[in-house]
């Protein structure tokens, strides 16, 4: 499987979790970072699944992320 880059948010609720590189919206939460990551991972499983590999984006123009 491709690697993602995953962008993890902590909110007072928990947690949201969604890949860069995929076409769509793929999103995973949980009460905690493994849990949001875990999630993330099913999430892109089924995307990948139920829509094909021609859902990844081939050349994400996103390098890196940064918070600031």
């Amino acid at each position: 499987m491709k690697d993602f880059k995953i962008i993890i948010e902590k909110h007072s609720d928990g947690y949201v979790a969604y890949p860069l590189g995929i076409a769509g919206v793929v999103v995973g939460e949980g009460d905690t970072y493994e849990e949001a990551m875990a999630d993330v991972k099913s999430a892109i499983a089924f995307h990948l699944e139920t829509f094909g590999p021609s859902v990844i984006e081939q050349e994400s123009p996103v390098l890196e992320a940064f918070v600031a």
